[in-house]
Order: C-alpha cells, then sequence, then structure tokens
C-alpha cells in the first residue's frame, strides 16, 4: 500500500508543509494529532500574503562622484539620506562611481536590476552622465548637488546644501522632461557652439571649481576665441544668418549654473527647446548688463536673440568641439540637434 504524499507549498525558496502521520485515512486528507491539512494550508497562505506584504516595495541606488565637492566626510550626507530614504519598504544601497565610465556601468546595471531611483551625488557633469543611461527607463533620476554649477538642481528648485536636497527629494514628486540631443548624444541642460564651448576647455584645465575660476576662463577665452559666422535653421524653416556671435547656446533648462539663467524662460517639459544668441558686435552691452544673467532678465536686452524650436540645424564654416552639459564634445561643421518629449523621469521638490 502507497504512503500518502505530503501536501507541500514553496513559497521564496522556503518550504511550507503539512506533516503527515504514519497513516493517512482513505479519503486523501492529511492528519496529525487529529487536524487535516486544509487549516495548515490556510496558516502557510496567510504566512505567504504576510510575507509579500513585507516585501521591498522601492528600490533606491544612491550613486556618488566622490571627486565632486565633497568637502568633508560622506558620513553626514550619508546619515541624510539614511534618515529620509530608509524607510519601511524600501531597499536602500551605496555605491561610488570611480569614473565617468564606472557611473556608465552601474547606471546601466541600476536598470538590470530595476531600481526605482537613482539618487546622483555630483554636480551636473555626473547629474548628465548617469541620467543619459536612464533616459527611457522607469527609474526616476534624483540630483543631490555637490558640484560647482548645479544648473540641473537650481532648475527645478532643489536646495543647494545636500542634507536639505535630500529631505526635498523624500518628499518630491516625479516629472516627465525632456531631453534634448546634439548629433546624437543627449543632453540634459545645455549645449553650446561658441564662445561657450571655448570657455569648458579653459575651465577643465583649472584645477579649481566654481564661478570665479569659470569667470576667469570665460575672460582667457573672450581674447583667443576666433567666432565663426553661423546659418541657423529651425523646425525646417527658412535660414537665418548671424554674424560671429559670440553665445550660440541650446537649452533645455534655464541655467548654465551658478545661477547663471541663460534661458530664463526654458521649460523642462514643454516639448521645445531654447536657443540663445548674441553676436560678438553686442558683447560689450551684454558686458554691461551681466546682471540680467542672473535676476532671470536677459531676454529682455534687444541684442539677445531667442527661439523656441524642436529641431535644429546650424552650419558653421569649420568644425570645433561643442559644450555638452559641461563637457567638451568633437563636432562637425554642421551640427543637428533634436528634442525628445518627457524621456526622463526626474524626482523634484
Amino acid at each position: 500500500m502507497e504512503t500518502p504524499q505530503t501536501p507541500t507549498l514553496i513559497h521564496r525558496g522556503r518550504i511550507l508543509r503539512a506533516i503527515p502521520t504514519q497513516s493517512g485515512p482513505a479519503d486523501g486528507h492529511i492528519e496529525k494529532s487529529g487536524v487535516s491539512a486544509w487549516p495548515l494550508r490556510a496558516v502557510a497562505a496567510f504566512v505567504i500574503l504576510l510575507d509579500m506584504y513585507h516585501q521591498v516595495r522601492r528600490r533606491v541606488l544612491v550613486l556618488v562622484n566622490p571627486k565632486s565637492g565633497l568637502r568633508s566626510s560622506f558620513d553626514p550626507m550619508r546619515r541624510a539620506i539614511d534618515n529620509a530614504f530608509d524607510t519601511a519598504g524600501t531597499d536602500l544601497s551605496y555605491q561610488f562611481s570611480q569614473s565617468a565610465e564606472d557611473g556608465i556601468a552601474k547606471a546601466r546595471r541600476a536598470i538590470d536590476k530595476k531600481i526605482d531611483i537613482v539618487l546622483a551625488v555630483g554636480g551636473d557633469g555626473t547629474v548628465s552622465t548617469i541620467g543619459r543611461e536612464l533616459i527611457g527607463s522607469s527609474i526616476a533620476l534624483g540630483a543631490i548637488p555637490t558640484g560647482s554649477g548645479n544648473g540641473f538642481a537650481r532648475h527645478f528648485g532643489i536646495p543647494m546644501s545636500p542634507e536639505k536636497a535630500v529631505d526635498a527629494l523624500a518628499s518630491g514628486s516625479t516629472l516627465d522632461i525632456d531631453v534634448g540631443a546634439a548629433d546624437g548624444t543627449p543632453f540634459l541642460v545645455t549645449c553650446s557652439m561658441a564662445w561657450e564651448a571655448a570657455i569648458t576647455k579653459s575651465f577643465a584645465k583649472s584645477p579649481v571649481r566654481g564661478i570665479l575660476p569659470y569667470l576667469f576662463a570665460g575672460m582667457h577665452e573672450f581674447f583667443e576665441y576666433t567666432p565663426q559666422d553661423l546659418e541657423v535653421v529651425l523646425d525646417g524653416g527658412k535660414p537665418m544668418y548671424f554674424k560671429a556671435p559670440m553665445i550660440c547656446t541650446v537649452a533645455n533648462l534655464s541655467q548654465f549654473g551658478g545661477g547663471a539663467k541663460i534661458a530664463p524662460n526654458a521649460r523642462a517639459n514643454d516639448g521645445h527647446l531654447a536657443l540663445v544668441i548674441a553676436l560678438r558686435q553686442d558683447i560689450a552691452k551684454l558686458i554691461a548688463n551681466i546682471g540680467r544673467l542672473f535676476d532671470g532678465s536677459l531676454q529682455t536686452i534687444p541684442e539677445v536673440h531667442s527661439f523656441r524650436f524642436k529641431e535644429l540645424i546650424v552650419r558653421r564654416s569649420r568644425a570645433t568641439p561643442i559644450q555638452i552639459d559641461g563637457e567638451l564634445v568633437e563636432a562637425g561643421a554642421e551640427v543637428h540637434v533634436s528634442v525628445e518629449s518627457a524621456k526622463l523621469k526626474v524626482l523634484v521638490p
């Protein structure tokens, strides 16, 4: 005579089962001390439901650039992050980005691991490097600013104090923002093709970060940079010609960083990019009105030409590098710029 099989439930690698007596009744019920198997099954089902309730409901990865403005120990910031994000139902983890390539690899793995939120601790370069990899994914990007410019964080009103930024993001919401692309390279903040790109080259050589070294780099390149005439085509329209512009910046967000609002009317989720052009012949007036760059009224100056677009072609007489989110990128004499709507999820206050 065959021994009745024990009914078995397996959940999350654990075996939940009723234990039979040495012999079972003919009707197939398995009993021990007079208790049938069905209550045990009910208990097992309850355990499964309870376990499901306590499963991790949110996964948060903190990806830190240790070279970006961490003036002291990371411990105070970590305590702030732990207090704000290490809550019931949240799996919180930390990783350090040792290089741009390392940050890219870890952002890609975050997608594979189905992370819900990536908190990028660093400046605009860190945020952009990580954010590019998250485009089109379900992950929300949160910026904790520790860089010199922090244009991304400033645009969204994220506090400049990292600890306050943590608290603001912990109680924030998710916004789907647009993403620009220059010759296929995505950018979150700005892309520049004139004097601003040359400034980026000089600024990269400075061992010191901050607004003052950036201004010094600008002064140096003001005398070194040779502007070239531009032909501009917006959304397939008629070509426009600009003689020797010093400024030619495409903005997805409003700021360069450091509070410099190059495109104060730029919106993160309107499906358009902003183009700002200023000619060398008008540079003296622009310098006299430099305060308008920081108070959000730059576009009230008649000599500043501003446009909104979805597709842009810029034709130059020669190929020179362009600036993309604070990094210098090689580009040809003709540059194509476009926008993709609502392609990146961002955590905002």
